[in-house]
């Protein structure tokens, strides 16, 4: 499987965003999904992830009731809402694909990731 991020950009306070993760490879529709974030100088973190069919997702609690993960597998394609957006949430977002159905939220399980798409926030 190979991913490639996009929708990345430079966005105020309060913005939104939306970013989309095109796959490439037959399993897709039977991998789940995430997208985690890598702040500048820290740890990449989970932010969202979906399970193969999209009947399961999780969110990590700063970015509950504002994110929204979602995927297309008739388009091989994950989305990432994301809106009122925060300053720290500025950084690298990645996405990434498991080689199992369902959701887990350690990025060690994780085996394809995307190139990554820059985002900044601005205060």
């Amino acid at each position: 499987v190979q991913l490639q991020a996009s929708g990345g950009g430079l966005v105020q306070a309060g913005g939104s965003l939306r970013l989309s993760c095109a796959a490439s490879g037959r399993s897709f529709s039977s991998y789940a999904m995430a997208w985690f974030h890598q702040a500048p100088g820290k740890e990449r973190e989970v932010v969202a992830a979906v399970s193969w069919n999209g009947g399961s997702t999780y969110y990590a609690d700063s970015v509950k009731g504002r994110f929204t993960i979602s995927r297309d597998n008739a388009k091989n394609t994950v989305y990432l809402q994301m809106s009122s957006l925060k300053p720290e949430e500025t950084g690298v977002y990645y996405c990434a694909s498991r080689a199992r159905p369902g959701i887990e939220i350690r990025k060690d399980e994780y085996r394809y990731w995307g190139q990554g798409t820059q985002v900044t926030v601005s205060s």
